[in-house]
């Protein structure tokens, strides 16, 4: 049985793209208020891994648990698929994602963007999900930028709309892909600090990043994944100062330089 009290528990995970392999039985957890780093070079599957995570991929083999509950699975091997829709898109629901291209859509008010889900997926009032519309974009620091488009607002504004929509859905969990990686380094600066400031709220969180600084501040738990599968892991202090293999004082070597 999963143990209680975590939102995601990700067993012996393998995912394969036709003949290459990019997740070789793969174990993480994340408690509920802890965050989870993943760090890693690129390829070595630590995107898959979250998408894996949320039902985007399916996965060929081993378990994903939700607050306790098994994914339930038809098929095997590269005919998997999750076997109840209905399951499968409740946890969708309860596990917002910020990827690194904001994905805003073009053509609404950031406003607009926010509400948009809570009103069509989850059936909100339009007024009480403006009001929490109104409320995220403030906690994200650009409340005064509702009525504005995407295309007018600098990339950090656009990813801290992106965290806000994720947060309007108040999920269990927020998976973040490489949040900061298309931005310039002042404007990652300010999505950091939301983001900090959601782990100190004690919001569960699983984040794909190259910034080791933010991994740093915001972890209580990082993983570094090598060739799909966890080379290291542990508290940010002892990951990435005190590294044990050669593979992940290697990788931290680059990154710093």
């Amino acid at each position: 049985m999963a143990e209680p009290g975590n939102v995601i528990e990700i067993r012996n995970l393998h995912k394969s793209f036709g003949a290459l392999e990019v997740l070789r039985g793969v174990d993480i957890t994340a408690p509920a208020g802890h965050v989870v780093s993943m760090i890693g070079s690129s390829g070595s599957g630590k995107s898959t891994l979250l998408r894996c995570a949320n039902l985007l991929e399916d996965s060929q083999q081993g378990e994903v648990i939700f607050c306790g509950e098994p994914v339930k699975w038809s098929g095997q091997g590269a005919a998997r698929r999750p076997a109840d829709r209905k399951q499968m898109i409740r946890i969708r629901t309860n596990l917002s994602m910020v990827f690194q291209q904001f994905n805003l859509w073009a053509h609404m008010t950031i406003l607009q963007n926010v509400m948009e889900a809570p009103v069509t997926v989850l059936g909100r009032d339009r007024a009480e999900a403006e009001d929490a519309a109104r409320t995220y974009l403030d906690k994200v620091g650009i409340g005064e930028k509702c009525d504005v488009y995407p295309a007018q607002l600098s990339g950090g504004q656009q990813q801290r709309a992106a965290i806000a929509r994720a947060l309007a859905m108040e999920p269990k969990a927020l998976l973040f892909d490489e949040p900061t990686s298309a931005l310039d380094p002042e404007l990652e600066q300010e999505v950091v600090r939301v983001i900090r400031d959601l782990a100190e709220e004690g919001r569960t969180m699983i984040i794909v990043t190259h910034d080791m600084r933010m991994a740093a501040d915001c972890s209580d738990h990082v993983v570094f994944l090598h060739e799909g599968r966890i080379e290291e892991e542990g508290p940010p202090a002892k990951i990435l100062t005190a590294p044990e293999t050669d593979r992940l004082r290697g990788f931290l070597s680059a990154t710093t330089h």
